[in-house]
C-alpha cells in the first residue's frame, strides 16, 4: 500500500509515523535529561560522566546513520529500519537495566546506533514515495510531528522520574521504541523500488559520501542546514546558563523558553509546507539563511544588555531551523536519488557533528557570561549562509547524479 492509494487519512497516518521515526534524537535526549542528577546519585558517579551519555549518544546517532543510509541504498529501507529500531529496543533496555555509569554509556552508544536507522530511513522513504518538491514538503510536515518532540519528552520524563526513578525514563524509551517497532513491520511496506536495489556493490554505495564530499553544491546544502543546526545546539548548550545563572530566570520559566522555541521551528516548517511549492526551495533556504544571519549577528550586541532583544534573536536563530532543514536534505536526495540513503545520512549526520563541535565550543570557551554562546551561534550562522552562497553559485541545471 502507498500513501497515495490509501487517501488523505492514510497518507496522514503515513507521515505522522515518518515523523515519529524521525523524533527518535530529540526524544532519545530530551526525554532523560531530567534524571540525569537522579542518575548520578544513583549510579554512584559525578555528574560529568553521566553528562557524557549525551555527547556519546550523538556520536552514536551520526555514526549510525552514515552507515544505515549506504546499506539501505543497497538492500532497501524496510529491514534495515526494522533491524536498527529492534537494536534500540534491545540497548534502551540495557540502558534501563545498568549497574554503573560505563555499563550506561555503552548502552547509550549501542541505543543510538540503533535509533539512526529510524530517523534517517524516514527522511529516505519521502523521498521515495514523493517526488522533488512534494518531498519536501512533506519533509517539512514530518518535522512539524518531531518538533512536538522537546516540548512533551521533557515532561514525560519528569512524570516518568517522579513515578519510577531514573530506569523508568529508559522504560519509556523501551515501549516507544517497541511501537515503533511495531508500525514500521505492520504499516510500513519497502519504498525502494526493486530495480534500484541491488544494483550496486556496498562499497560502490559507501563510496557516494567521497561523490557527495567532491560536489560543492551538495557540499553548500551539508553547510547551510548543518550549520543551522550546530548554531541551534549552542543555544541549548549555553541557554541554561545564561538564563538561570545570569539572569535569574527559574527552571520552569526556562522550561516555557525552550518550548517557545519548538513552536518557532514548529511555526517555519507550517510556513515552508505552504510556500515551498510556489516559492521553490532554494528561496526558502535563502530567507533562512539570511533571517538566521541577521538574528545572530545582532545576538552578540545585545546579549547581556537586552534580554528582551536576545530572546527574540535567539527564537529566530532556532525557528529557522525548520526552513532549513527540510529543504536542504530534500534537495540533496533529489540531487542524488540513486544515492538517497547515503545523502540524507550525510546531511543527518552534519547536522549532529556540527551540534557537537558547537557545543563543545561553547564549554571551552565558557567565560561566565552569555558572549561565548552568541559568538559560536555567530560563526555558524555566517557559516550556514556561505554554505548557501557555495550552493548557489556551483549548481549547475545538469540532471541528477542518479549512480
Amino acid at each position: 500500500m502507498t500513501p497515495g492509494r490509501a487517501g488523505t487519512a492514510g497518507e496522514g497516518r503515513f507521515i505522522l509515523l515518518l515523523g515519529a521515526l524521525v523524533a527518535f534524537g530529540p526524544l532519545a535526549v530530551d526525554l532523560y535529561l531530567p534524571a540525569l542528577p537522579a542518575i548520578a546519585a544513583g549510579l554512584g558517579s559525578g555528574p560529568e560522566a553521566v553528562q557524557s551519555t549525551v555527547t556519546v549518544f550523538l556520536a552514536g546517532f551520526s555514526l549510525g546513520m552514515l552507515g544505515y543510509g549506504p546499506i539501505s541504498d543497497r538492500y532497501g529501507r524496510r529491514p534495515v529500519m526494522l533491524g536498527g529500531i529492534a537494536l534500540f529496543v534491545m540497548a534502551s533496555l540495557g540502558c534501563m537495566l545498568a549497574t554503573d555509569v560505563n555499563g550506561l554509556v555503552a548502552a547509550r552508544f549501542v541505543q543510538a546506533l540503533g535509533g539512526g536507522a529510524a530517523s534517517v530511513l524516514a527522511r529516505t522513504v519521502v523521498r521515495d514515495v514523493y517526488a522533488s518538491t512534494e518531498a519536501i514538503r512533506k519533509l517539512s510536515l514530518m518535522a512539524m510531528v518531531t518538533a512536538i518532540a522537546p516540548l512533551v519528552a521533557p515532561l514525560v520524563g519528569s512524570a516518568a522520574l517522579a513515578a519510577g526513578g531514573w530506569r523508568a525514563t529508559f522504560a519509556m524509551l523501551v515501549v516507544w521504541g517497541a511501537l515503533c517497532l511495531y508500525g514500521v513491520w505492520a504499516h510500513l511496506p519497502e519504498t525502494l523500488a526493486p530495480e534500484r536495489r541491488g544494483q550496486m556493490r556496498i562499497g560502490a554505495a559507501f563510496g557516494a559520501y567521497g561523490r557527495l564530499l567532491l560536489d560543492p553544491p551538495a557540499v553548500g546544502l551539508v553547510l547551510a542546514g548543518g550549520m543551522s543546526f550546530a548554531a541551534m545546539f549552542a543555544y541549548i548548550t549555553g541557554g541554561p546558563f545564561y538564563f538561570i545563572t545570569l539572569n535569574g530566570y527559574s527552571p520552569t520559566q526556562y522550561s516555557l523558553i525552550f518550548a517557545a522555541n519548538a513552536v518557532g521551528i514548529f511555526g517555519a516548517n507550517y510556513t515552508n509546507s505552504r510556500l515551498v511549492r510556489r516559492l521553490g526551495p532554494p528561496r526558502m533556504i535563502g530567507a533562512g539563511c539570511l533571517l538566521g544571519l541577521v538574528a545572530a549577528l545582532v545576538l552578540p550586541v545585545v546579549v547581556g544588555r537586552s534580554l528582551p532583544a536576545s530572546l527574540v534573536a535567539l527564537f529566530l536563530v532556532v525557528s529557522v531551523t525548520g526552513l532549513l532543514g527540510a529543504n536542504c536534505v530534500g534537495l540533496l536526495m533529489q540531487a542524488y536519488p540513486g544515492n538517497a540513503g547515503a545523502a540524507a545520512a550525510l546531511f543527518g549526520a552534519s547536522q549532529f557533528g556540527f551540534g557537537m563541535l558547537a557545543s563543545g565550543m561553547v564549554g571551552q570557551l565558557h567565560d561566565g557570561t552569555g558572549r561565548p554562546m552568541a559568538g559560536v551561534i555567530s560563526v555558524a550562522a555566517l557559516l550556514s549562509a556561505g554554505g548557501f552562497l557555495l550552493y548557489r553559485s556551483s549548481r549547475t541545471p545538469a540532471a541528477p547524479r542518479d549512480t
